[in-house]
């Protein structure tokens, strides 16, 4: 750290994930402009090794003014990391983030914010700027750590539900999205047709519920992982699957979730 960089922020909050979760969303520099797109308008990766990643990252709006270049030094041993702006907007200043073991799925963590700036109201000023947008970035950052640890852990059961009842098939409010056998189903209009699929993104768990479908296809909110709701698989290269789901039918008006082979009840 330069012996010039102020303190301009300091930020704690317990974070209800573990830290090995942490070190995977600290690392995992491709979702900043997916989970974030709020935030950052663009990311791309320069290089990294197993000390941490190098990326080109432009805030929103957009516009060029608004690109750096920053770098990830990542100390594991002692659970702490720090990232560098080496190149544009606030240049040379530093984020320290220090981690620290809570239980097994909680960890406190102290983000200290480091700029090139002596005067006391433009310190405040800029602190307050800091801590505003990290309270909104690590709130979505917590939300995605705490679902993925969550899912994760869950157990694989046995196929053993019976039909569900969805009810008029009329009546269905579409997109919908069902537990079935303790899966998460997404319902919905596709090409004309009621189609169901996994609402949960093979790549990291991700919600697939809480984007809309365009022309048959559905984004994934956290990596912008995309699938052809047709094939159930990627149409963006990334060669993934989505899980398989219970067939939807119709009898008699109804329309009826069940696995292949169970008839509806009713």
């Amino acid at each position: 750290m330069t012996a010039s960089l102020s303190i301009a922020a300091v930020y704690e909050r317990q974070v209800g994930a573990s830290i090995a979760r942490i070190w995977e969303n600290v690392f995992d520099w491709q979702h900043l402009d997916a989970l974030h797109e709020t935030s950052f308008a663009a990311v791309s990766l320069i290089d990294n090794d197993q000390s941490g990643w190098r990326i080109a990252l432009t805030s929103q709006p957009g516009d060029a003014a608004r690109g750096q270049v920053l770098k990830l030094y990542a100390d594991r041993k002692n659970h702490a990391y720090r990232v560098v702006t080496e190149q544009g907007l606030g240049a040379g200043s530093e984020i320290r983030v220090q981690m620290a073991r809570q239980s097994e799925h909680q960890t406190k963590v102290v983000i200290t914010y480091h700029i090139d700036e002596q005067d006391p109201a433009r310190l405040a000023a800029i602190g307050k700027g800091f801590v505003t947008i990290y309270t909104r970035l690590w709130d979505e950052d917590e939300a995605m750590m705490v679902r993925r640890e969550t899912l994760s852990a869950r157990p694989s059961l046995p196929r053993s539900a019976k039909p569900l009842d969805l009810g008029p098939v009329q009546d269905l409010p579409l997109p919908k999205t069902v537990t079935f056998d303790g899966q998460a189903v997404r319902l919905a209009l596709v090409d004309g047709r009621i189609t169901a699929f996994s609402a949960v993104c093979p790549h990291w768990l991700g919600p697939l519920d809480e984007t809309e479908i365009e022309d048959g296809t559905v984004r994934c909110p956290w990596h912008n992982y995309r699938f052809d709701l047709r094939t159930h698989t990627s149409c963006d290269g990334h060669g993934l699957t989505l899980a398989p789901v219970p067939e939807l039918t119709v009898k008699d008006g109804r329309a009826w979730l069940g696995w292949p082979g169970e008839a509806p009840t009713a």
